[in-house]
């Protein structure tokens, strides 16, 4: 079996691409490693190994979107594995594996040799994310940060605090949408709306804590028009997946996907790669993408 270590050597601290492959050449087994470049080179590689039907590790080294696009490049092909080496400031779908257990998967020689497991994937407009599909404030909020993280002494976190408050105290925190899932119909105004297959976003909120990400169901959530003094009593809630205490503001449903249209351009987020669209069809991927993990872990809630 091939090992290709794809790297992002713009992702995480200075001098860690160097360490990391300091870590991938003690290893003793058979790999390459491939930097990328620009955007889409990620993507590039992941395919160009798993079209050519050997069997294949592929090792996103980097956050969410280095994951991202080696997942877009490996999805559908069985001959092929992916997981993510932490080397960003994200790995929000990591934490399916335990909060606590993201430095697991920097152990190399754990992770080659750990089990794997088909993962659903979520299609949104014909791109692919293996974690959630967001729309509406808090995908305005990811967005909006990167205009902040030049600013001196903000960077990451403070990027996003101030993002968010720019959002939510001087703009519309919601907007018009015509809402299509199984069973339920909504227009009105909406101020977030998300997808899951896996189960974290936005560096730690859990919408739905229970999710399963290879269970063939989507999990989606409606967060109906509030005022700010709502969200900001909401937020919280929300983020840690209690979204069933609040029935008329919150609507939960469960199938396939969803179609999100709106008068208004709409800012999605997917896996933290952004996409804008009038009309968003979210939908279950007939595409998995196999994941693999260190042994000893697991992504099944209370196994």
């Amino acid at each position: 079996m091939k090992h290709i270590f794809i790297i992002n050597p713009t992702a995480g601290k200075k001098r860690s691409a160097q360490a990391l492959v300091d870590s991938i050449q003690a290893l003793d087994l058979p790999y390459e490693i491939a930097f990328t470049e620009k955007p889409g080179d990620a993507r590039q590689t992941a395919r160009e190994a798993a079209r050519s039907g050997e069997a294949v590790r592929l090792y996103a080294c980097g956050g969410d979107g280095t994951l991202n696009e080696v997942v877009n490049g490996a999805a559908g092909f069985d001959s092929a594995a992916v997981t993510n080496v932490p080397t960003g400031t994200g790995n929000d779908f990591l934490k399916i594996f335990g909060k606590e257990n993201k430095a697991r998967f920097t152990d190399l020689k754990a992770l080659s040799e750990g089990p794997q497991a088909a993962m659903d994937l979520i299609d949104c407009n014909g791109h692919l994310g293996i974690d959630i599909v967001c729309t509406g404030l808090d995908a305005r909020v990811a967005v909006d940060k990167d205009k902040y993280n030049g600013f001196p002494l903000v960077s990451g976190i403070g990027a996003y605090a101030i993002s968010a408050v720019a959002n939510v105290l001087f703009k519309h925190i919601s907007q018009p949408v015509v809402v299509d899932m199984e069973n339920y119909h909504y227009e009105g105004e909406a101020t977030i709306i998300c997808v899951c297959s896996g189960r974290y976003y936005g560096g730690g909120f859990m919408p739905v804590g229970d999710n399963m990400p290879d269970d063939g169901l989507l999990e989606t959530l409606v967060v109906r028009k509030v005022d700010r003094l709502t969200f900001f009593r909401l937020v919280g809630e929300y983020g840690r997946g209690r979204y069933a205490r609040y029935p008329n503001l919150i609507q939960y449903g469960q199938g396939n996907g969803v179609t999100v249209r709106s008068p208004q351009e709409l800012v999605a987020v997917v896996d933290g790669e952004p996409l804008r669209a009038h009309k968003l069809d979210i939908r279950l991927s007939d595409k998995k993408v196999n994941f693999f993990y260190p042994a000893g872990l697991d992504y099944r809630p209370g196994r």
